[in-house]
């Protein structure tokens, strides 16, 4: 989706969820809302039309009828009006329409521009790089990758530690064919600067015209000097699962929760029982997520029914949802210890299917910290055809434990570095197969 493969991560889980929160009830124009697990979009997104005959006149307007019109417009009504005291906002709207004087006569930022400028000024303040405000060109391109139909370089991007950082390249596209890496900090794109964008924002210039070429420069730990990687973008084909077997241990690679994994990884199972392997690697590694519906569907193939995936926390004030497996038919069929994988491209729902199986002690987790995305954003449509993202709860562990407070640690740390990766040399891989000869 989005980059997501650009996957859809971040859609995550079925619109009949949406229902479950009372976002929409707090709000006077009863918005459509859809409920997300995930992180960045990385790579996809389209233009849309914005609404047009919206006119304000000159700053020798006077302050409320501005502001009355303009919440009216987005709003249905003038709540706000009486809820907050925002003359100081109009006061500079009018002072930089009397006074501002563009440093180019071609230049001129529309009402609209300005209006939307100001939207995002306010969620920008709450200091969460997942709480965004869309306007109608990047709420069409969101829109446009969740429904699935999306062109761009094949992998997620996120925020860490406030810079667009590379999650996960994924499987056989042109991000991963270019060289790109898990943890490469983009610090331009096509030139421009990614300092203090966000995630959507990114997405906007990744995203292009199939056959297109978009230019990366790149830090990445351990380099010496930045790094340019040029990438042709095309249609991304979501890549789900492969597997293989080494021996007496069979391995599965799951590359995205997206909505055939469920389905995949049950066939992929059903070959382990067939191959006669005693020994399951679940290779979550570069996996950035996807629908908390399949990791929940997933973990429920290796745990009785009713037991504790993970728990949806809305803040102090607020009731957790909780959300269980369910009764599975390879439930019993399966090893009672499996091995999985993690590293730093690792986040969202492939954290939450790790960390429930470790606390329940089904799983052993090799390898690097995960990314840390346990966040629950909720997308709200806006009559003006922009969409308000916004955090509304976090995941936690089956025994309360924050994904978003670091990451999973594995039980087995094996760092690689770059040079290995490019190498081939899996050490992380190799761990889990010493693993299984030790115990």
């Amino acid at each position: 989706m989005q980059d997501i493969i650009v996957r859809k991560e971040e859609v995550a889980t079925e619109a009949k969820e949406a229902n479950d929160l009372d976002v929409a009830k707090a709000t006077a124009y009863n918005p459509t809302s859809t409920k997300l697990l995930g992180i960045g979009l990385a790579l996809m997104l389209a233009t849309a039309a914005f609404l047009s005959g919206l006119h304000i006149g000159g700053g020798k307007q006077t302050e409320e009828p501005m502001q009355a019109g303009l919440w009216t417009l987005l709003f249905g009504d003038t709540r706000a009006d009486q809820e907050a005291d925002i003359k100081e906002f109009w006061r500079v709207w009018n002072l930089m329409e009397d006074k501002f004087v563009s440093h180019s006569t071609s230049s001129n930022v529309s009402v609209e521009d300005r209006l939307f400028g100001a939207i995002s000024g306010m969620v920008d303040s709450y200091g969460d790089p997942y709480t965004v405000f869309l306007p109608p060109q990047e709420a069409a391109v969101f829109g446009e990758d969740i429904s699935g139909n999306f062109s761009g370089v094949g992998m997620e991007v996120g925020i860490r530690d406030g810079y667009v950082t590379v999650i996960a390249p994924l499987a056989d596209t042109p991000a991963e064919r270019a060289g790109l890496l898990a943890g490469d900090i983009i610090t331009e794109i096509d030139g421009v600067s990614t300092e203090g964008m966000s995630t959507d924002e990114a997405v906007l210039y990744i995203r292009g015209e199939v056959g297109s070429t978009v230019t990366f420069t790149v830090y990445r730990e351990g380099a010496t000097e930045f790094i340019y990687i040029p990438v042709v973008r095309d249609v991304i084909s979501i890549p789900t699962i492969k597997t293989w077997q080494q021996g007496d241990t069979y391995i599965i690679e799951l590359y995205s929760f997206n909505a055939l994994a469920e389905s995949k990884m049950q066939t992929a199972l059903e070959g382990f029982k067939k191959s006669g392997a005693d020994n399951l690697i679940i290779d979550l590694r570069n996996n950035p997520g996807g629908y908390l519906d399949s990791a929940v569907a997933i973990a429920s193939y290796f745990l009785p029914a009713g037991k504790v995936i993970v728990r949806e926390n809305y803040g102090d004030e607020k009731e957790e949802r909780i959300y269980r497996s369910h009764k599975s038919s390879l439930y019993g069929q399966l090893p009672d210890e499996v091995v999985i994988l993690v590293d730093g491209g690792s986040a969202s729902a492939s954290e939450i299917l790790a960390g429930a199986l470790r606390e329940h002690k089904v799983a052993t987790l090799i390898g690097s910290q995960t990314f840390g995305k346990g966040s629950v954003q909720e997308l709200i449509d806006l009559p003006s055809g922009s969409s308000l993202k916004v955090t509304v709860a976090r995941w936690l562990t089956p025994e309360g434990v924050s994904i978003s407070d670091g990451g999973l640690t594995p039980d087995i740390v094996v760092d690689l570095t770059t040079e290995e990766i490019l190498a081939g040399n899996d050490k992380q891989l190799q761990a889990a197969f010493d693993f299984f000869k030790t115990n």
